[in-house]
């Protein structure tokens, strides 16, 4: 059970690195070269270096994305550092000698810290140690405890030259309510004047946590505490601890016999880890100090931890898997004006993506170097081979699974692409698959390999065109002639092949034809605007199409012809628009056609802003390219990098069953139970939030679902909180109920924290299969999913498998059937004393049973005599009784009617009444009335208005009493 052995554990620091190296940092802008030691603290948290003058600097282990050493590290332009580090004599070693520490908020806003050591090789144990790091999933997946011990941590390290801790700091680190921090400094008696110091021994561990106690009080999980700790008792024992953690920590759905609920003696160990009385520990209790930090351990991850390992099937074939894809990745802005970067090929395949898109076009003479950029824009180029070189050195840095370059070529010079093939081949080398495997030829009716099979290999998607005959010779510029496109090395089989995929091809291409010119020329000119220049690409020569095998491209004619070719290597791009059109008109055949082979979904082309649209409809259709815009960190964004940072971040996700079963069917629009799926039922209670602002603010959390069309309401929000108290609110709200979740692997949850006036201030998207039940903080992150460390919310979460109403009370006889049945024989009992003329004896399996029909006694069936059944006169009777009921329901409900209107319309008279007495121009009557005058108009009309109310109630009871005479 995770809550006693947490699946996940803390990063070990190796011991040189929290020892120290020294380094000299330089910087190229300013042309200085500073000698440093660079550390890490012990528990990971901060990579940090000191300078000679003492002063040190701080690398929060969340914001490094990359690391680089040797040739792949950043070289000194400026002439005088390149002096200082002799990079003119030919032995100087400089590369052996290199880091570079890459960090920042996203991807796109960057900063590089340059490091050289003064011996060899000690960069690469350095880069890739600290790499390993950062990207441990604890690192931005940590517990509340850890993001609270590292305000400790940087505290004691921050240290004035005294080697004190000043007090300003902690106003720096909690600047919300200075007040509020002066007094927790008082009551931990310590300084707190803001030129104070504090020594670092007089803040241990425990002191601190006293300090943020005090801070930030947490009343709410006082209450908590109280209702399951012993009555006029301080304290919780270990069977209250074990009773509150199989009560609320526990997920109900569990099974008790696989996964046993915790014992008394099981929890005493959370007990020696978390109470902070020694006295409590000895004897087996916890405090209430000691149930916050427990609920901030990491036993009380919200997150099921396992989830963000490796724990997909990785063996099935390719299109079974959701794919982390982009769009344009080389553009760092807009899609029309902006600086393309070849540094956003490392940064997005960093985080995890595993296809990204290359825009090649013919380079300029004399060089004729390939480019790549947004053709008929004003963004800026990069050179093809700079992209390729950045692609080489990051592919396999996050995850081993296979690369996906996606091509959409404008090189119409065939020595320029062949230059392209050239490249791939030499900087890729053995990665680089170019031969389709043994064991999954190129033919029909095959499936693709799995990610498993192309483990560390990079696949290119680029037209194909290895089938057509000799093209006429044509010279370009600079003399080349254009040869055949027809592979030299063919046997007689793949020559037979080839010409039926040669015809076939040629039908598709009439087809294609065709179907264009059906099209009138608006909307020629709507679909181009819409595709951007995907639909200018140029024809494939040899050298490219001989790189392509398990993705080729192909232009989509229809679901029919499709499913009749049965080809799992072509694939198909789409525009969101025309996606979109196609789910609306046949979602069911979407589906299936992912199942066979795979789609490719890109953003319209007037999405100028490099916005992004929502991929969870796609998702629900199991296209497995949802290609974004990473530079763009929108809400559709946020929701792709949540999703793929579990499954080990290695960029693919498994489909569910029945979206990878050719036997099953899916309609991604149907509001009904799908089949092999259990629906769940969320509920989610928004208690209170800790330091979710540096001002004090008023605060409120939106909860929102993503999933099917068919799933419940999506969105929620708190109120406002009370005050502009933003170190500990609290909502008494009631919880956000999700009744029914139709797939829940297919949905995610996300809370946000807003400021008043809609400023954004965190937030968490999660899986809904990756949620735990029960009390737990929620640690926030920031826009680009990077992890914060103040910023938390604290949640209650309730999952259970969805039950409709009319099916609620099998499930509770099921849960509990001695009380079900025990409830049910009361309720039965006291029915029958209600009805009367019915039998005393309860009903029994064991023996015969005697029953009355008008009063009579009738015997009960014993031995082999056949039972006797009711007359139909008897029915008939039965009949006319609950017509009766029925009819005299219906006049008690009109006498209620009536009764309720006789009542309105006294109220109205009274009151027009007392208007009347009161009208301008003339005394008021009531006024002129004097002494015993008033006390009987007053009387009398109490009486009227009394008098009424007992007239319709007797009317009711006489009416009640003969229809029960009747009866």
């Amino acid at each position: 059970m995770s809550l006693l052995n947490p699946v996940l554990q803390p990063p070990e620091v190796k011991a040189y690195l929290s020892q120290g190296e020294r380094f000299i940092k330089w910087d190229d802008e300013t042309a200085i070269a500073s000698p440093v030691i660079l550390r890490m603290d012990p528990k990971g948290y901060y990579l940090y270096w000191t300078y000679q003058s003492k002063e040190m600097e701080f690398l929060d282990i969340t914001s490094i994305r990359d690391t680089r050493f040797g040739k792949f590290a950043k070289i000194p332009k400026s002439q005088k550092l390149r002096e200082v580090f002799n990079m003119d004599f030919p032995d100087n070693h400089f590369l052996l000698k290199a880091l570079t520490v890459v960090s920042g908020p996203d991807m796109v806003d960057l900063t590089f810290h340059n490091f050289v050591s003064y011996k060899e090789n000690v960069g690469k144990d350095w880069a890739e140690d600290v790499l390993a790091l950062a990207k441990h999933p604890l690192t931005a997946n940590a517990p509340r405890s850890t993001f609270l011990d590292k305000i400790l941590v940087k505290l004691k390290k921050h240290l004035n030259p005294e080697g004190k801790i000043p007090v300003k700091n902690f106003f720096q680190m909690f600047p919300a309510d200075r007040k509020r921090v002066e007094g927790a400094l008082t009551v931990c008696h310590l300084p707190k004047g803001k030129n104070d110091a504090i020594n670092p021994e007089d803040l241990p561990e425990s002191v601190f946590k006293s300090f943020l106690m005090s801070l930030c009080p947490r009343p709410e999980i006082d209450e908590i505490f109280t209702s399951y700790h012993a009555k006029a008792k301080p304290y919780m024992t270990k069977e209250h601890l074990a009773k509150f953690i199989n009560q609320k920590q526990r997920d109900s759905r569990l099974n008790s016999l696989l996964f046993p609920p915790a014992r008394p003696d099981q929890v005493q160990g959370l007990i020696d880890k978390y109470e902070p009385s020694v006295i409590n520990v000895q004897r087996g209790q916890l405090s209430p100090e000691g149930m916050v930090w427990f609920l901030c351990g990491p036993e009380n991850s919200l997150l099921a931890q396992d989830k963000l390992l490796l724990h997909h099937d990785m063996t099935q074939p390719l299109n079974h898997y959701f794919i982390n894809s982009s769009h344009n990745t080389y553009l760092t802005a807009g899609q029309f004006s902006g600086l393309s970067s070849a540094e956003m090929y490392r940064q997005v395949l960093l985080s995890g993506c595993r296809c990204v898109e290359l825009d090649c076009w013919k380079g300029k003479p004399p060089e004729e170097e390939p480019i790549i950029t947004h053709g008929f824009t004003m963004t800026t180029d990069i050179l093809f081979k700079e992209a390729i070189e950045a692609i080489a050195e990051s592919a396999f840095k996050t995850s081993p699974y296979p690369v996906i370059l996606s091509f959409e070529n404008h090189v119409d010079s065939p020595r320029q692409q062949a230059k392209m093939a050239e490249y791939c081949r030499v900087m890729f080398g053995d990665t680089l698959l170019t031969e389709p495997l043994e064991r999954f030829p190129l033919k029909p009716g095959l499936p693709l390999p799995s990610p498993e099979d192309l483990r560390g290999k990079i696949l290119i998607k680029n037209k194909k065109n290895q089938f057509s005959g000799p093209a006429a010779p044509s010279k370009e510029p600079g003399g080349d002639t254009e040869g055949s496109c027809l592979p030299s090395a063919l046997t007689g089989e793949d020559i037979v092949w080839a010409a039926e995929e040669g015809a076939e091809l040629e039908e598709v291409e009439e087809e294609e034809d065709e179907e264009l010119g059906n099209l009138d020329e608006e909307e020629m000119k709507k679909m181009q605007s819409d595709e951007g220049t995907a639909g200018l690409e140029v024809t494939a020569y040899e050298e490219m199409s001989s790189l392509v095998n398990y993705i080729q491209p192909t232009k989509f004619i229809s679901f029919e012809l499709s499913a009749q070719k049965n080809r799992s290597y072509v694939i198909s791009s789409f525009t969101e628009l025309k996606a979109c059109d196609l789910l609306s008109k046949a979602s069911v055949q979407f589906v299936d056609y992912n199942k066979r082979q795979m789609s490719r979904i890109y953003p319209k082309g007037t999405r100028m802003d490099s916005s992004n649209y929502m991929p969870q409809m796609f998702w629900n259709a199991g296209c497995q390219m949802v290609a974004l815009n990473f530079q763009t960190m929108d809400l559709p964004m946020q929701q792709n990098m949540a999703l793929f940072e579990f499954n080990g971040q290695s960029g693919y996700l498994l489909k569910h069953e029945f979206m990878r079963r050719p036997d099953k069917q899916f309609n991604p629009f149907s509001v009904d139970r799908i089949d092999v799926v259990v629906a769940t039922t969320l509920s989610i209670t928004v208690i209170s939030g800790q330091f979710l602002s540096e001002r004090s603010v008023r605060t409120y959390v939106e909860v929102e679902l993503f999933g099917l069309p068919g799933d419940p309401k999506r969105r929620y929000r708190t109120k406002l909180s009370p005050s502009t108290n933003s170190i500990n609110p609290v909502w008494k709200e009631e919880p956000f109920v999700f009744e029914k979740i139709l797939v829940p692997e297919l949905a995610s949850l996300r809370v946000a924290v807003m400021e008043e006036g809609n400023k954004f201030l965190g937030h968490r998207i999660i899986p809904i299969n990756a949620l735990n039940s029960g009390y737990h903080h929620l640690c926030l992150h920031s826009e680009s999913n990077m992890a914060l460390t103040m910023p938390a919310l604290f949640v209650f979460l309730e999952m259970k498998d969805y039950v409709p109403d009319t099916w609620a009370d099998l499930t509770v006889a099921l849960a509990n059937p001695i009380k079900y049945f025990s409830a049910h024989d009361k309720k039965s009992v006291k029915l029958k004393e209600a009805m009367g003329g019915l039998p005393e004896k309860p009903f029994s399996l064991g023996g015969p049973v005697a029953c009355q029909v008008n009063g009579a006694p009738v015997p009960s069936n014993s031995g082999s005599e056949e039972p006797k059944t009711t007359s139909m006169e008897e029915l008939r009777e039965l009949k006319g009784i609950v017509k009766l009921q029925r009819r005299q329901e219906k006049e008690l409900r009109e006498l209620e009617r009536r009764g309720e209107r006789r009542q309105e319309e006294l109220l109205r008279r009274g009151t027009a009444q007392l208007a009347e007495l009161g009208t301008p121009g003339r005394p008021c009557l009531w006024r002129t009335l004097q002494g015993p005058r008033r006390i009987r108009a007053l009387k009398a009309w109490t009486h009227e208005y009394r008098s009424s109310r007992i007239g319709w109630s007797r009317s009711c009871s006489s009416r009640a009493r003969s229809s029960t005479g009747a009866s």
